[in-house]
């Protein structure tokens, strides 16, 4: 078999079908997706680290007879330690820690047989909307190069949408799984909260509000490998949420999703429309939801949107401060000037004076906004909206070094995305066509508390009636590069 065509042609599941089957080997599709990464990711910038020859002989050894054994993936380096490689979380002061062990995730994925190639690129603590950390440098988008690849799973989103393998690892803490995927044309799920476990345990005040999963090509990638994710680790601090009743996220598609109640909104909560393509394509979306058999109707949650944001930015603000507390006493040193971002060198000066009071009070906040919003879900099942509230940025747009222009843009990458990390409710981005300049739209499903298999089988259902390209074209994209 041709090594471009088996990647072009297969997803992760159907890889890992071939390699089950006998007709290639775990070797063979490692060595083709080594090759693509060396093609394409020059002009892409994905990685920021490989374990080439590591993973060849985990390849040619006896791999874990696991769901997705012998398919090729790849960890974004934030929060998802892998033993022997980097874990910069793209910032400087981490540019040369090393992990000394594999993270929850990490040994989640190898146990269902997946390879682990490289770590993928990152802004500095995931803290930006695009990913261009002064570390390793920006990730750019396959349909232009010119363009970004969303945040803070950028590198991931570039490594898949760029064909160079079928899924890559992610996580969320205000749309970190969805605005790259949207940015890039993939299918990225932010799972409910307490569905995946925190993997290190250096963000606790944050784990409320971020997510781990994937950036996938196809539906059901997304949800062999929540699969392998989910479930508790002993001494979890939240409930854990029931699998589906099929008994997989995989086998759940199995079954077409009933007719759901469906809202719908194409402006954020303040009534500011998106941009006319994300309209569009809401609306498109909307009737042919409809025409699937649906009960579809105007209609949105309401919440508290600058309460929202203060929250969301304090409790992830002092899991930060805190991590960068953490390896300063390790280095046994003080903050240097060139440490941190700019940006990030403001959120810790407003935040590392924040007083218990303060982050209990945010707190606090996460609760009521999760009470606003969950009214809507008692009425529908559903909520459809855009992904995004603007086009997909240049790159620059989102310059770190300036932080007053950071928080200008920033605010309109999330006004659809952040309020499901303060309330938990799980959320995916799905592809939904084209703006005029060639660039990816994108729509997000919205449901209850550990409603993903419904998300799931919806999601399939809109992949199979509106099929969308799942990579860019090589070696530039329709809007040139």
């Amino acid at each position: 078999m041709d090594t471009g065509e088996l990647l072009d042609d297969n997803d992760a599941v159907g890889l890992a079908d071939l390699v089950r089957q006998g007709t290639v080997k775990p070797i063979e599709i490692l060595d083709a997706v080594i090759a693509r990464i060396q093609e394409r990711d020059p002009a892409l910038h994905a990685f920021v680290a490989t374990r080439f020859e590591a993973a060849r002989a985990e390849a040619e050894g006896v791999l874990p007879d696991g769901p997705l054994r012998g398919v090729p993936f790849a960890v974004k380096d934030l929060a998802c330690d892998v033993a022997g490689m980097v874990s910069t979380h793209g910032s400087r002061l981490f540019a040369d820690a090393v992990a000394e062990r594999d993270g929850e995730l990490a040994t989640r994925y190898r146990r269902a047989g997946l390879v682990i190639v490289g770590k993928t690129n990152t802004p500095e603590f995931g803290k930006n909307a695009s990913t261009e950390p002064l570390l390793h440098g920006p990730s750019r988008n396959p349909w232009r190069t010119t363009h970004s690849t969303g945040g803070s799973s950028g590198g991931s989103a570039a490594a898949v949408a760029g064909g160079m393998l079928p899924a890559a690892h992610a996580n969320d803490g205000g749309g970190s799984i969805r605005i790259p995927a949207a940015c890039c044309g993939l299918f990225g799920l932010k799972p409910s909260r307490g569905r995946v476990p925190d993997d290190h345990g250096l963000s606790a005040l944050a784990y409320p509000l971020a997510m781990a999963h994937a950036v996938t090509r196809t539906v059901r990638d997304s949800a062999a490998l929540l699969d392998v994710a989910a479930g508790p680790v002993a001494g979890e601090p939240y409930a854990t949420l029931p699998m589906p009743a099929a008994g997989s996220f995989l086998a759940a598609l199995d079954t077409a999703p009933g007719r759901l109640r469906i809202g719908f909104a194409t402006a954020s909560v303040d009534g500011t429309p998106a941009h006319p393509a994300a309209v569009r394509a809401v609306e498109r979306t909307a009737a042919l939801l409809a025409e699937l058999g649906h009960r579809v109707e105007e209609g949105a949650p309401v919440w508290d949107g600058p309460a929202t944001g203060r929250a969301l930015g304090q409790v992830m603000a002092a899991a930060t401060n805190t991590q960068i507390d953490d390896r300063l006493a390790e280095l046994g040193r003080e903050l240097r000037e060139d440490d941190l971002e700019p940006f990030t060198r403001v959120i810790r000066e407003n935040t590392v004076g924040m007083r218990g009071q303060d982050l209990v009070r945010a707190l606090q906040t996460v609760v009521r906004i999760g009470r606003e919003v969950a009214p809507f879900f008692e009425t529908h099942d559903v909520w459809l909206s855009p992904t995004l509230g603007v086009p997909v940025p240049e790159l620059g747009v989102l310059d770190t070094s300036n932080p007053a222009s950071m928080y200008a843009h920033a605010a309109k990458m999330t006004w659809f995305t952040s309020v499901f990390n303060v309330s938990g409710l799980p959320a995916a981005s799905v592809p939904a066509g084209f703006d005029e300049a060639g660039l990816p739209v994108a729509i997000q499903l919205t449901g209850r508390l550990g409603a993903e298999a419904e998300l799931l089988r919806l999601s399939a259902q809109l992949e199979e009636a509106a099929p969308w390209p799942g990579q860019a074209p090589w070696p530039t994209g329709p809007a040139g590069g």
